[in-house]
């Protein structure tokens, strides 16, 4: 196996070589944006799919801290040493082969492929076919900056094909892959659970919610709505659903839905949320369990605080809530009954990401409860091999057979 100063090498040379080839990735993905327009895919599409300059240097920035980050691998993380002398280790280890699913994020193919190196595991990528042209650049010159290190080019892969077939065969390779993560939609995610005979990791739809409490500072209410909802409406952190407490509404609510229609975004709500603004639309039962990934909002409001967990407990889907309240009882309740991978207090939903929590970049949020919880960081992409170091040891002092 590599060692981590070769792993953290390649790493580096990925990242010059993707700010060398900026020219050549920009020119694939104007390809794909051009051809996603012409077959009328929504803005929400369209804003995960485009790269520019500055997303690039992002990109190559976040392999450079990962290079920089502690080896994942063969560190040991619990063990000691039993009454009977018997030493026990539990090391980290690689998965192994991970497979990725994912939509049309050319992001995830530079973030997976990162983390994959950095954790001394390999990765095969089927991203969608909007991206393929920029996945396949991407993918190029990671391979290439591959070549000229120590580390098998074929650590890396891109999946062939644009159709289902090839999906349907890396959910067959059981044996051959250790993890499938899938990363997108709800009809995704659902699909790769349903299908695959390889282990899936699921990463999950962020319906999220912001809770307005009695005892909430409005002032930081509205900025972190405006945040969670109006910055990048069309990722999976940002917020879905807006929960006011009755004791606070009339003070909040027309202040916030006057600066949500500034930034543009349709808020569908209840009678109550109806009632101080007639451009607000009527919420359906569907709207209240809907990721929009659009500048629209659902919003009800609600009589206390187990009312709203109540709610994100009946649609919620397990990503990302948050809670304003000054009052510390009330947030301790919150976080006490929340079934969810990232609360938030006070707080911007946009923060559940691996690089605003330490994590360097993530492979994904896992709403899962199994082996990893929340962004997905190189912690998330190991395992434990129990190490057990003894004498002759045997167990209940049987004793050694004679020869």
């Amino acid at each position: 196996m590599s060692t981590g100063g070769e792993r953290a090498t390649a790493l580096r040379l990925i990242a010059d070589r993707l700010a060398a080839h900026t020219g050549g990735v920009l020119a694939a993905n104007a390809e794909d944006l051009a051809a996603a327009r012409a077959a009328g895919r929504d803005a929400a599409v369209l804003d995960r799919l485009a790269l520019d300059r500055a997303r690039l240097d992002a990109l190559a920035a976040t392999v450079r801290s990962l290079a920089d980050e502690p080896d994942p691998v063969g560190g040991v993380d619990g063990g000691g040493v039993m009454p009977n002398g018997l030493e026990v280790r539990r090391v980290r280890v690689p998965l192994g082969v991970v497979g990725m699913i994912y939509e049309g994020r050319p992001n995830v193919t530079v973030d997976a492929a990162a983390l994959c190196l950095k954790s001394a595991n390999a990765v095969l990528l089927r991203g969608s076919s909007t991206a393929r042209r920029t996945n396949a650049a991407l993918v190029a010159v990671i391979r290439s900056a591959l070549a000229d290190t120590s580390l098998p080019v074929d650590a890396v892969c891109l999946v062939p094909g644009v159709t289902h077939a090839s999906v349907r065969a890396l959910m067959a390779l059981r044996g051959l892959v250790d993890v499938l993560v899938p990363r997108g939609g709800h009809d995704l995610i659902r699909a790769t659970v349903r299908d695959s005979a390889v282990p899936v990791i699921e990463t999950g739809v962020g319906n999220c919610h912001v809770y307005v409490d009695e005892h909430a500072d409005l002032d930081k209410a509205l900025a972190v709505l405006l945040d969670a909802k109006t910055r990048r409406p069309s990722v999976c952190n940002a917020a879905e659903s807006l929960l006011v407490h009755g004791a606070v509404a009339d003070a909040f609510l027309p202040r916030a839905l006057t600066a949500l229609a500034a930034h543009g975004v349709l808020v569908h709500g209840d009678e109550r949320v109806r009632s101080y603004d007639p451009a607000v639309v009527p919420a359906t039962e569907d709207d209240w369990g809907r990721e929009y990934l659009a500048p629209e909002l659902s919003a009800a409001v609600v009589g206390s605080l187990d009312e709203a967990v109540e709610h994100i407990r009946r649609y919620g889907t397990g990503h990302t809530e948050a809670v304003v309240s000054d009052s510390q009882s009330a947030v301790r309740r919150f976080v006490a009954l929340m079934d969810t991978a990232v609360v938030a207090v006070n707080a911007s939903t946009r923060f559940a990401d691996g690089g605003q929590i330490g994590l360097g970049t993530e492979l994904g949020i896992s709403t899962q409860k199994l082996h990893a919880r929340g962004p997905m960081g190189l912690a998330a992409l190991t395992t434990t091999t129990h190490v057990l170091v003894g004498d002759g040891h045997v167990r209940d002092g049987a004793a050694v057979p004679e020869t």
